[in-house]
C-alpha cells in the first residue's frame, strides 16, 4: 500500500525533515490585522514578533479549514493509497475536527490522527510514521492504531522567556503576567493529556534558566527513549543552540538531536526566546 504522511504546519519539522521523509504540510492560518496569511508561506515568526512591537497587538491563529483539507486530500489521493494526517491537539484548535469532516469524503483512505500535542511532540508522530509507511509492512490504520498507543509516551515542554503572548492570546492572566515578571521567573509549558499546563518555574539568566530546565528533564534518568530528541525554539542564535545540544548530549546519548525553529502557531502564542525539549519515554 503507498500511504502519504501529511501533517499541519504546527508540526514544527525543519524543511530539511519534511524533504528527507517526504512530508507534505497543510498550513494553519495566521490572522494579522486585516490579513490572513498561511502559517510559513505567507509570514514566518520574525514578522510576528515585529507587529507586536510596533502595534501592540497580537495576531492570532485560525485552524485549517474543511475545504482546504478536501482539496490537499483530493490533490494527495491521485498518487497514493491513503493518507494519515496528523493535527496539533483537538483540545487547541479545530483542525482535526475539520480533518474528520473532510475524510469522510475519501472514505477508508484518509485517516486523520489527534495528535494529543504540539510542535515536534506532533513531529515525532510524523517521522514514525513516515519510517513505518516507507517499510511497507503495515496498513494505514495499524499505523493509525500503533502511533495512537505511542503518542501517551512523548514528553513535551517548553520554558518561555515572556509570559507577555499568552497573556495577550487569553492563556494567562494580566495578574500571573505581572507576578512572574516582577519576580523574574522564567515559567516551564508542560503539554499532558492534549493540553498545556504551567510546570516548574526558573528565574534569572534565560540561558541559565534553559541549561537548568535540560538538566531537571533529562539528568539521572533511565525510563527516557533515547532514540530521537528535538529541541525546539522560537529565535535562538546558532552558539546558543550548540550550546543547548551539549548540554542534551551529556546528560542522555541520544542517537539523533534535531533542532528545529517553531512556527508562526507556536511562536505567537510563546513568543520570543521560547525553547523545549521533546521526545519519548520508554
Amino acid at each position: 500500500m503507498n500511504i502519504k504522511i501529511s501533517a499541519d504546519s504546527t508540526c514544527d519539522l525543519s524543511p530539511a525533515l519534511i524533504a528527507q521523509y517526504g512530508i507534505d504540510i497543510t498550513p494553519l492560518y495566521i490572522v494579522r490585522g486585516e490579513e490572513t496569511l498561511r502559517d510559513g508561506i505567507d509570514i514566518v515568526p520574525e514578522e510576528i514578533y515585529e507587529y507586536v512591537r510596533k502595534t501592540g497587538k497580537l495576531c492570532h491563529t485560525a485552524a485549517v479549514n474543511v475545504s482546504d483539507y478536501i482539496t490537499f486530500f483530493k490533490k494527495q489521493l491521485e498518487d497514493h493509497d491513503a493518507i494519515i494526517h496528523f493535527t496539533i491537539s483537538s483540545d487547541m484548535s479545530g483542525c482535526y475536527q475539520n480533518a474528520c469532516i473532510a475524510a469522510q469524503d475519501f472514505p477508508g483512505r484518509v485517516f486523520p490522527v489527534d495528535s494529543r500535542n504540539l510542535s515536534t511532540g506532533i513531529g515525532h508522530l510524523v517521522l514514525d510514521a513516515a519510517i513505518m509507511a516507507a517499510e511497507g509492512k503495515l496498513t494505514a490504520q495499524e499505523i493509525v492504531d500503533a502511533l495512537n498507543e505511542k503518542k501517551a509516551k512523548l514528553d513535551v515542554s517548553f520554558v518561555l522567556d515572556t509570559l507577555e503572548f499568552l497573556k495577550a492570546g487569553g492563556r494567562c492572566s494580566a495578574v500571573a503576567a505581572f507576578g512572574a515578571n516582577l519576580l523574574g521567573l522564567k515559567p516551564s509549558i508542560e503539554v499532558k493529556d492534549g493540553g498545556m499546563g504551567v510546570g516548574k518555574k526558573y528565574r534569572g539568566n534565560i540561558n541559565k534558566c534553559y541549561v537548568q530546565y535540560i538538566k531537571d528533564r533529562l539528568s539521572n534518568r533511565d525510563d527516557i527513549d533515547t532514540k530521537r530528541i528535538f529541541i525546539t525554539d522560537s529565535g535562538l542564535s546558532e552558539e546558543v543552540r550548540a550550546e543547548l545540544e551539549e548540554v542534551v548530549r551529556s546528560c542522555q546519548p541520544f542517537e539523533e538531536v534535531h533542532h528545529t525553529q517553531a512556527g508562526c502557531t507556536v511562536s505567537q502564542h510563546c513568543g520570543p526566546g521560547c525553547m523545549g525539549i521533546l521526545y519519548y519515554h520508554k
